[in-house]
């Protein structure tokens, strides 16, 4: 069999600067109470019929997906689903009742009894917010004709959090914003988007660290309006992000300090023994951002896009199949990114 290729082993359009683009939608069945207030037995009842409605024998899409319950999975492997974006870290705080419907090819995912008794989650490589939307919307399309959804005819889909009523959509792009962010300026970029309802953050949501430039950005409004309102409207601000990260990439390019930086990361990448994860996200941004200023060659995007994920700890072990200390992830980190990095030149 064929292997699967993964969404974060690809790159799609503009992903000089967006890496990949995210649609979730969060939807409850009407006869049950929100996941706070359900008990373990209404949980498996909900997944069941969440499960039949997506892998029954006349699905469209059943052999596109399998189930698995949180609580056959180990620690590492829940974490490196958080690692790998497939799910919230929320998600996987607590097991209990909570399955996960995940495509082969990691790019849809629903995450069953999470805050909403469903949400549905897709992602594409790169800017794609229409063609993200439209498998969520045929995903939701398929949930409603066996499943009935929680709606009110004002308020629009009713959500656990307040802040979800509506349309109970959220649109995210990843960015890759490293010259932004060396430049200063996206402490004053937050707070301009927070006033046209646009929310930025660090790359695994709400109350996450911003590590080697890489942030979310997410529509905040969910009532009043339209899933294609909302869409234009963070697409339309994220056309400005990518050509203000340009503009100054251009600048960029030319500052000797700017290129030791990259030259230096590159130097580590392909030659490094042991490193830390921290190190490795760091060194990856300067070496994506050297081969976007076509400062470097022999990589492309998607090996760095790939990286990022496969360095990541709980998905190092998960791939390794062994514990290892933090040292032993170090060396076994290092080897994964000389072998991808040996070709890099300037």
């Amino acid at each position: 069999m064929d292997k699967v290729m993964k969404w974060y082993e690809k790159a799609g359009a503009e992903s000089d600067v967006v890496c990949s683009t995210r649609i979730r939608l969060a939807r409850n069945l009407k006869d049950y109470p929100f996941a706070a207030k359900n008990t373990i037995a209404q949980k498996k009842e909900i997944a069941e019929k969440v499960k039949e409605a997506v892998l029954s024998g006349s699905s469209l899409m059943k052999d596109t997906f399998s189930a698995i319950p949180l609580e056959n999975m180990k620690q590492e492997e829940l974490v490196s689903l958080v690692e790998r974006h497939v799910v919230s870290p929320e998600f996987i705080s607590n097991i209990e009742g909570r399955e996960i419907i995940l495509s082969h090819d990691e790019s849809i995912s629903i995450m069953v009894n999470e805050e909403d008794h469903i949400r549905i989650q897709v992602i594409r490589e790169g800017l794609a917010l229409h063609e993200a939307y439209e498998m969520a919307d045929k995903i939701d399309t398929l949930l409603s004709e066996r499943l009935t959804f929680a709606f009110d005819d004002q308020l629009g889909y009713l959500t656990h959090c307040p802040t979800n009523l509506g349309t109970g959509m959220r649109a995210s792009l990843m960015l890759h914003l490293p010259v932004l962010t060396e430049f200063g300026a996206m402490q004053r970029l937050s707070g301009n988007l927070s006033k046209l309802g646009i929310t930025i953050r660090g790359s695994y949501g709400e109350g996450t660290q911003v590590t080697g430039g890489m942030y979310q950005l997410s529509n905040r409004i969910t009532l009043g309006l339209s899933e294609k309102e909302a869409i234009e409207n963070l697409q339309s601000i994220a056309n400005q992000l990518i050509t203000e990260e340009r503009n100054l990439r251009g600048k960029a390019a030319d500052n000797l300090m700017m290129q030791d930086k990259i030259s230096r990361s590159a130097g580590i990448l392909k030659s490094a023994k042991m490193i830390s994860n921290q190190e490795c996200l760091n060194c990856l941004s300067y070496v994506r951002m050297g081969v976007a200023a076509n400062l470097l060659t022999g990589i492309n995007i998607e090996d760095v896009n790939d990286l990022w994920v496969s360095v990541q700890p709980a998905t190092l072990l998960t791939k390794i199949g062994k514990d290892l200390t933090s040292q032993e992830r170090d060396i076994e980190r290092a080897k994964i990114v000389r072998s991808k990095c040996e070709n890099v030149k300037e």
